[in-house]
């Protein structure tokens, strides 16, 4: 019965998400309680090769690998660290990378799965749309760039 549990796919909306800010260079609310995290991808890019007198396909090389920029969204919070990051590169466009990680978690609340963004920074926010015939929230988008991206040995989680 318990191995029953073991084999079931993981939900996609119970996670954490933590970004390696220093408290005291971005005092202010920790960044929690993001809705949404997307740009969890990798592709490994190619380029045709025809070969001369070939004419039934081409081959494909691999050249370079590429990763979308990470995109987060929540509710806006006033004061966060991941907004004075933000605004502290717009102001004085110098940039410190900083690691971000995203755990996905189990009902017990155990990691399952992580990823660990290497050197991301900020690179564009954005607020949804005002409506005043709508009730909902606003909501930020903050996107980041990053170097490359990792799975993480949840084994290596337990008890972060």
């Amino acid at each position: 019965m318990a191995l029953f549990g073991l084999l079931n796919p993981p939900v996609g909306f119970h996670f954490i998400l933590i970004m390696e800010l220093n408290i005291i260079e971005y005092p202010g609310i920790p960044d929690i309680g993001f809705q949404e995290v997307t740009g969890i991808d990798v592709t490994i890019n190619t380029e045709e090769f025809r070969e001369g007198g070939e004419n039934r396909f081409a081959h494909k090389l691999p050249t370079n690998i590429s990763f979308p920029n990470l995109v987060l969204k929540r509710g806006l919070l006033y004061g966060s660290q991941a907004w004075d990051w933000f605004n502290n590169s717009l102001e004085t466009f110098q940039f410190s990378p900083k690691d971000i990680t995203l755990v996905l978690l189990n009902q017990l609340h155990l990691p399952v799965q992580a990823w660990n963004f290497v050197n991301a920074y900020p690179v564009k926010w954005a607020v949804s749309g005002f409506n005043a015939e709508q009730n909902g929230l606003v909501i930020e988008n903050l996107e980041f760039a990053y170097q490359y991206s990792r799975r993480l040995d949840p084994s290596d989680l337990i008890g972060f």
